[in-house]
C-alpha cells in the first residue's frame, strides 16, 4: 500500500497563502484521483479537493476559486495551493486517495488561519 505524507502546513494571517504537498512512497499512476480532506476541530473530516489521472478536478463551493490541486506523477506529489485564506480554512489536511480504494489516514498537516 502506498504510503502518503502531508507537509507545508502552518500559521498564516487571513489572506495569505499556502501550498501544501503530499509525497506518495511509490507511484500514483494507477490511481485515478487523490483528494485533499480537512478536519476543523470538532468537525467532520471534509473533502476539499479532487484532482484525476487526467487531470479533472472538483471543489466545494467554500473553497473553489481559492484553492488549486493538482499532481505530478513523475514525482509521486500531489500539491494544494491555498490563496486568500480565512479563518473557516483552519484545520489538520490530509491526503488520501479521492474515491473507492481509500487508505489509512496519516498524520496530516496543520493549517492555522488567523484573522
Amino acid at each position: 500500500q502506498v504510503q502518503l505524507v502531508e507537509s507545508g502546513g502552518g500559521l498564516v494571517q487571513a489572506g495569505g497563502s499556502l501550498r501544501l504537498a503530499c509525497a506518495a512512497s511509490g507511484s500514483i499512476l494507477s490511481i485515478v484521483a487523490m483528494g485533499w480532506y480537512r478536519q476543523a476541530p470538532g468537525k467532520q473530516r471534509e473533502l476539499v479537493a479532487i484532482v484525476t489521472s487526467v487531470g479533472l478536478t472538483h471543489y466545494p463551493d467554500s473553497v473553489k476559486g481559492r484553492f488549486t490541486i493538482s499532481r505530478d506523477n513523475a514525482k509521486n506529489t500531489v500539491y494544494l495551493q491555498m490563496d486568500s485564506l480565512k479563518p473557516e480554512d483552519t484545520g489538520v489536511y490530509y491526503c488520501n486517495v479521492g474515491g473507492p480504494g481509500m487508505g489509512s489516514w496519516g498524520q496530516g498537516t496543520q493549517v492555522i488561519v488567523s484573522s
